[in-house]
């Protein structure tokens, strides 16, 4: 594995060696002080993170590596007009594995293109958030003992929700998991989405009400209605607040189900379920950074490019989807790919035509 940019591009094999170095980093840190000495991670986040930056920053430093980069672009060239392109050739001369987050859907597969280290995509808009994906199976596996054969309901804005869309995407490589598909019409998942389970042969049902499939759950996933994805802010007020799960609505459901959430929480799950057993979001978090820390150390140990491959050059946008990378930086590939027999936007995954 060169890259992570979306968790489908990695084989249940490969998660499963991950998952299986997350698990003895976990039982006996101290062997792995020295796994990433003289090892330079870049954090390059050009939007707001709390949990996913700090996470990163303590895997690697507990690993034995450093860290530099930013969490505000305004202070960087990028406020100059510098390119994304240029950003990335100029922070992988100095580092040896880029960590990157943006608003804008498919710049983790961009930077990818131009890097010459490893580039892992820490969430590219409403569109992936691969290493949350490392956290949820890593708490899953560990709670649960297993993934197959699980019901997983999926709650909240699961149409701008890039930990959903990772998560699905990572279940596929799971056999007999079901999912529940909890949302308000508007905010159901998108088309590519719908179209990779139909093609991947996997059983949803899509519902509104949360009360009605709870008791069916293994694992509950909540997700907050992300007010920063709305172009329309009366959409948002519409949707805001329209699932809360508190203890009384955990009377219904089974007494082994996880609640996870990948954080941050607004509302939508009372403080009081914090105290049930059956909530994991805190713990799901710690475990992530474990995980973390097991693809840190393969990463950043790989071996520097001395060039990247050439690269075509674009001169406008194929992609119609307005949070498409290609819609900022024109000079981006027209690259395209299959999405359940449909022409697909290979960064954002977005139909085009």
């Amino acid at each position: 594995m060169r890259h992570l940019i979306d968790f489908g591009d990695m084989s249940r094999a490969e998660w499963e060696s991950l998952y299986s170095q997350a698990v003895r980093i976990m039982d006996h840190p101290e062997q792995y002080l020295d796994a990433c000495r003289g090892k330079v991670m870049a954090s390059v986040f050009y939007e707001p993170s709390t949990r996913t930056n700090f996470s990163f920053q303590a895997a690697m430093l507990r690993l034995g590596g450093t860290v530099f980069g930013f969490a505000d672009p305004g202070s960087t060239s990028t406020a100059k007009g510098e390119s994304l392109k240029d950003t990335i050739k100029m922070v992988s001369g100095y580092a040896d594995v880029v960590v990157m987050r943006t608003p804008w859907e498919g710049a983790a597969k961009a930077a990818s293109l131009y890097s010459n280290v490893p580039v892992v995509n820490a969430g590219d808009g409403g569109h992936m958030h691969p290493t949350q994906t490392m956290a949820d199976l890593a708490a899953i596996t560990r709670l649960l003992g297993r993934v197959d054969g699980l019901s997983v309901g999926l709650c909240g804005d699961l149409k701008n929700g890039r930990t959903v869309h990772s998560l699905i995407k990572a279940l596929a490589k799971f056999e007999q998991v079901r999912f529940f598909l909890i949302s308000p019409q508007e905010l159901a998942v998108p088309g590519y989405m719908r179209a990779f389970l139909e093609e991947n042969h996997m059983p949803f049902t899509q519902v509104t009400s949360l009360e009605a499939v709870i008791p069916q759950l293994d694992v509950l996933y909540m997700t907050r209605i992300q007010k920063e994805r709305f172009v329309d802010p009366l959409e948002y007020e519409r949707n805001k607040g329209v699932y809360v799960l508190t203890r009384r609505k955990l009377e219904r459901a089974k007494e082994k189900m996880l609640v996870m959430h990948p954080l941050p929480r607004v509302d939508e799950i009372a403080v009081d379920v914090d105290d049930d057993p059956r909530a994991a979001y805190f713990q799901q978090a710690r475990y992530g950074m474990f995980a973390r820390m097991a693809l840190l150390s393969g990463l950043a140990n790989q071996p520097r490019l001395d060039r990247t491959p050439a690269v075509e050059i674009g001169t406008k946008p194929v992609c119609l989807n307005p949070r498409c990378i290609t819609q900022a930086q024109a000079y981006l590939p027209p690259l395209v790919k299959k999405v359940g027999g449909v022409d697909c936007c290979a960064f954002c995954d977005a139909a085009l035509g």
